[in-house]
């Protein structure tokens, strides 16, 4: 008998599941203990096994789609056995039909003389792989494409990088994990998709790939084309080329981002010089292109002159005249820029931010640490003391370490502390995880190799979640005092300002001091003022005093 295979439950928070891979094709026979397919959750994606011997009757979902948990993804049975009251009973029509099923007679045939009924493709008979735009994080919804590395026609292998995606976090690569050759490329560079957006299709050279697109749901965005139409294709740009008129650039080779980017500042793109291959213009060579400057009357001649006064009185004041160039830039929105900017606006509109500041002496610090320095296997930075010196004040105040979650206040007993990280694009939070139980200089290797990842773009999504407090720190470029916003779900974030040599006053004398302005932002909802303030006279004394930290 027919049994149905439903979405699993992989994980505690999993709602939903996006089917990665299909293991098995409609027909196949399957045996207790294969797998099936691989499901991408919230956390990981995981191998499904089958749990029942049988053939694959019916597939539910397509590769790159979703399915809240408990729906029908899939239908195990004998072979030839009726199906369709199983999907009947479970209250939904199938997803997808199986591969021998008979497409429906158009609404449109006449009733007297009905067409026969068309068989539907069998999509997995195709010798084509769909590759789909990738969940790279736990919050992206869309990726961009920043490079392709290969082109239609080019022999792909398993572990070639197809793509750079950028994302709302990091730049990442798409891996095909499919052999053959690049049949279709469905975005340009520079151009945005959904995430289970068709972007590639990889598989034998010469297959007609069209009945995947229409599956797809969405008209291709860019030609698939053979290699040999490529060529000509190239062959005939470069022929037309020169034939182009100093009026019209339609023909002349260059990316759609920099024929945008020209068209928006009026420049005929005859007039730039490409510096890619073939001599095809890209963004930069729009970007500085540098018009020829028009002859222009000297300011002399512009500017009339000062009529000679008959009377030795003070002759006038001429300016030079001075004539300057209105221009700007602009450049698109990235992935992570739009992250940034949706995250800080729900955080600062939806949290009661209010903001507690204190001045601590850093005169023991700064002895501690150069003591520290000439013992310790890595350079320790003021900012490692911040951290450690957080993470054991937040065991001493738990609700600091808290997070707001509407219906409830989830206090967290671990210590995961953020450091944010500025990179060119924005700010990343790498993660420093049980920073409570850490010496100085794990902390410190931690944080730097945290901060080359996040330059040279190559942390992991994992390695930037689950923080529960954060800090801030601009003291490196001499800030006196700011103040940050939330980084949401944490209840609170500390911003580090730098040290100022200033003059204090010590035992009633005015002395020559160190002192760091450092500032608590606090979810109103969570935490209260006092409970900020006595967080950081804890925080305050542990600086002030940093054999504290280590007892």
């Amino acid at each position: 008998m027919a049994e149905v295979v439903k979405m699993p439950k992989m994980s505690d928070t999993m709602t939903e599941g996006v089917l990665a891979k299909w293991h098995k094709k409609v027909g196949d026979k399957v045996k207790s203990g294969d797998v099936l397919a691989e499901i991408e959750t919230d956390k990981a994606t995981m191998d499904f096994e089958s749990y029942q011997d049988g053939t694959l009757l019916y597939i539910g979902i397509q590769e790159g789609a979703a399915a809240p948990v408990d729906a029908v993804i899939a239908i195990l049975g004998k072979e030839g056995e009726d199906y369709k009251s199983l999907l009947d009973q479970a209250g939904s029509a199938p997803a997808a039909e199986p591969a021998k099923e008979a497409a429906p007679v158009a609404d449109k045939a006449p009733a007297a003389t009905p067409a026969p009924a068309a068989p539907k493709v069998d999509l997995s008979s195709i010798p084509a792989t769909v590759i789909r735009m990738p969940l790279l994080s736990d919050t992206m919804t869309e990726g961009t494409i920043e490079k392709w590395n290969f082109k239609v026609g080019d022999k792909v292998k398993a572990d070639d990088s197809l793509a750079d995606v950028a994302t709302d976090k990091a730049t990442m690569e798409v891996v095909g994990y499919e052999a053959g050759t690049l049949l279709y490329i469905g975005l340009k560079e520079g151009e945005a998709a959904k995430v289970n957006d068709i972007i590639a299709i990889v598989g034998k050279e010469g297959t007609d790939i069209t009945p995947l697109l229409q599956d797809g749901g969405s008209a291709p965005a860019a030609e698939a084309a053979p290699a040999a139409e490529t060529k000509s294709e190239t062959a005939a740009a470069t022929a037309t080329a020169t034939e182009a008129s100093s009026e019209d650039d339609s023909r002349v080779k260059a990316s759609p981002l920099a024929r945008k980017i020209a068209k928006d500042k009026g420049i005929n793109l005859n007039d730039i010089k490409g510096s890619a291959e073939g001599g095809r213009i890209i963004k930069k060579d729009v970007e500085e292109y540098t018009p020829s400057a028009k002859a222009a009357a000297p300011a002399a001649e512009a500017a009339p002159a000062a009529a000679p006064s008959a009377a030795p009185a003070k002759a006038p004041i001429v300016l030079p005249t001075f004539t300057g160039e209105e221009k700007f830039s602009e450049r698109p929105v990235t992935q992570m820029r739009k992250a940034i900017s949706r995250r800080l606006s729900e955080s600062l509109f939806t949290a009661p931010h209010f903001y507690v500041t204190m001045s601590i002496d850093m005169d023991q610090a700064i002895t501690a640490r150069n003591r520290m320095n000439e013992v310790a296997p890595v350079k320790i930075s003021f900012n490692d003391f911040v951290v450690k010196a957080c993470a054991v004040a937040l065991r001493q105040h738990p609700a600091i370490n808290s997070s707001f979650l509407g219906d409830k206040i989830r206090t967290n007993e671990h210590v995961h502390v953020g450091v944010a990280v500025a990179v060119d694009e924005g700010l990343l939070v790498p993660v420093i995880k049980f920073a409570d139980g850490k010496s100085l200089s794990h902390i410190s290797v931690e944080v730097k190799e945290f901060a080359g990842k996040a330059k040279s773009k190559k942390l992991q999504p994992a390695e930037m979640e689950g923080s529960t407090f954060t800090i801030s720190n601009l003291g490196m470029f001499g800030v006196d005092e700011f103040t940050a916003i939330i980084n949401t779900p944490n209840a609170c974030i500390l911003a580090v300002s730098g040290i100022q040599a200033v003059p204090v006053v010590k035992n009633g004398a005015v002395v020559p001091g160190n002192i760091m302005k450092v500032t608590l932002s606090a979810d109103h909802r969570v935490v209260d003022g006092a409970t900020a303030a006595a967080f950081l006279q804890t925080l305050k004394q542990l600086l002030e005093e940093p054999v504290r930290l280590l007892i």
